[in-house]
């Protein structure tokens, strides 16, 4: 796991650019918009790359090397204009903490008719295997607000 901030790379009166990549294969792109409260992932690729960049919104991104057990589990908070890099077998889990969207870069299969090429669904679920050792409000996950 990479977590980057990607940073303008250009800037003049017009406003500026950054540059996600540059002079780097891209296989697949796609936009996914999320609902606050949706799970997406636990699985991982044998081959394929991914690259989540925040458009909007957050998440949090739970991740173990597909060799370690689920007490091995980590997560980190990924906002708007950072991006996440997840190399092949690392085993990952989203949990959609606002609505949001993002564009996923694939280096290797993971579109179209290959959507489901190189991936490997993993049971029990790192997400809640991670939140029952962490509850809220340890281990970085936020503390649940009362209504």
């Amino acid at each position: 796991m990479k977590k980057t901030k990607v940073k303008v790379a250009t800037r003049d009166n017009r406003g500026n650019i950054s540059d996600i990549f540059y002079n780097h294969p891209i296989d697949h792109v796609s936009i996914i918009n999320s609902k606050k409260g949706a799970f997406r992932g636990d699985h991982y690729h044998r081959f394929t790359t991914q690259h989540i960049y925040m458009t909007q919104g957050s998440l949090r991104y739970y991740y173990r090397k597909v060799t370690e057990g689920n007490d091995k589990v980590k997560s980190v908070v990924i906002k708007k204009g950072e991006m996440i890099t997840t190399g092949p077998n690392e085993v990952h889990a989203l949990e959609i903490l606002e609505d949001n969207q993002f564009i996923a870069f694939s280096e290797g299969k993971r579109g179209g008719k290959d959507y489901e090429s190189d991936t490997f669904r993993v049971s029990p679920s790192i997400m809640k295997t991670y939140r029952a050792i962490h509850p809220t409000g340890s281990a970085g996950r936020p503390k649940r607000t009362s209504k």
